[in-house]
């Protein structure tokens, strides 16, 4: 009995472990949680821990810390808490997480994938990071869609794993027009045009459509992941700073899914727009 005890713990173990994996690969390469959730300046000591703070203009937003710190991260959260915050923006106490937490995105992730992420969240070192600043917002709120249900997935062929792939990543969320309401357009998905400000200046995001004459109609599919894992266009002008930064988890994406995201922008129509890749 005990042997097959053992055996059956092990097996529970190894399948956490799968799951965590999965989890950092879809939360920390797939969607880089922590290009907004790491402490600026902290490190591998700061992972996920908060503080971050950006602001645009309508809001300042102040990053929490997601680290399972029980005093001043999701420690006390439980699974169900932080599916609602991750696919529906729901805290716990029942108060909506305002932008730039991308959970319109993160409504389609898979059961399997939420599942996974949270046990890789559950799995990072706990770190004490209480943040006192506040987020303050001076624009209404986006709408709130119903909270999402059952998601089967993720998704099979290499388009569809693609766009699913392109939505955790938030591409559109950049790389398309913005609704009066702050929200994506997504009529006109991969068109680019937007535009951020920054230190570095003003960045314009980029036309992702098959455009042959402003998008990437004529790029081909290599070029396009040279791009992607470098940072840096086939000029060799490095890209905005959003962009290169993605680079060195761009190049951690298995050979599948970057094939897979690839066909995706590929089947994208062709749409103008005034900014080029």
């Amino acid at each position: 009995m005990r042997l097959v005890l053992l055996f059956v713990s092990a097996m529970v173990a190894d399948g956490s472990a799968h799951a965590a994996d999965r989890g950092r690969y879809i939360g920390e390469i797939v969607a880089a949680c922590g290009a907004c959730h790491d402490t600026p300046g902290k490190g591998s000591a700061g992972h996920l821990a908060g503080g971050f703070i950006i602001r645009e203009p309508g809001f300042v937003a102040v990053v929490p810390n997601i680290t399972p710190d029980r005093a001043t991260g999701i420690g006390n959260w439980t699974d169900a808490e932080i599916t609602a915050a991750i696919r529906n923006g729901i805290r716990p106490d029942g108060s909506h997480i305002g932008v730039p937490m991308p959970f319109e995105l993160y409504r389609d992730m898979a059961d399997s994938d939420v599942t996974a992420v949270i046990a890789w969240l559950r799995s990072v070192p706990p770190v004490v990071n209480a943040i006192a600043a506040k987020s303050k917002y001076d624009v209404p709120p986006r709408g709130f869609a119903p909270p999402v249900g059952a998601v089967t997935g993720p998704p099979r062929g290499a388009v569809a794993n693609g766009k699913y792939l392109a939505s955790l990543a938030h591409c559109f969320e950049c790389h398309s027009p913005r609704l009066a309401s702050g929200g994506i357009d997504w009529a006109n998905a991969g068109r680019g045009a937007h535009v951020f400000r920054g230190p570095w200046g003003a960045a314009v995001s980029a036309n992702l459509t098959a455009s042959r004459d402003t998008g990437l109609g004529e790029w081909s599919d290599d070029r396009i992941v040279q791009t992607l894992v470098t940072g840096k266009s086939a000029d060799g002008r490095s890209l905005a700073p959003q962009m290169a930064s993605r680079a060195p988890l761009f190049a951690q994406w298995t050979a599948t899914d970057m094939r897979d995201l690839v066909a995706y922008l590929r089947a994208l129509p062709a749409a103008e727009a005034n900014v080029a890749p």
